[in-house]
């Protein structure tokens, strides 16, 4: 799957689209900005496998500040059959860039 920009991400949310939304970086930059995805740490995802199983014909979205730790997360995801992972190009930096 294609990953996806902050512009295609804002049209998704801004139209309440319905899609699997994961913010992998850790508490303290969660709470200093977010963009209300579900906050699973990068080090966490093995752990909550079971729970993403249910998910994993769905698309999902994965950002971080960046893009590389939610690059790595969707690589993960992917290699374990997830079809529909997407990564935020450029990620939180990115969005404060164009809407902050």
């Amino acid at each position: 799957m294609t990953d996806i920009t902050t512009e295609e991400l804002k049209i998704k949310l801004d139209n309440k689209e319905e899609f699997v939304f994961i913010d992998v970086r850790e508490p303290f930059e969660y709470e200093e900005f977010n963009l209300g995805a579900q906050l699973i740490p990068l080090g966490a995802i093995p752990g909550v496998l079971n729970d993403l199983e249910q998910h994993k014909d769905k698309e999902i979205v994965i950002h971080c500040r960046s893009g590389a730790r939610s690059g790595n997360a969707k690589q993960f995801l992917m290699e374990l059959g997830y079809k529909n992972v997407r990564n935020l190009l450029g990620g939180v930096v990115r969005w404060q860039q164009l809407y902050s």
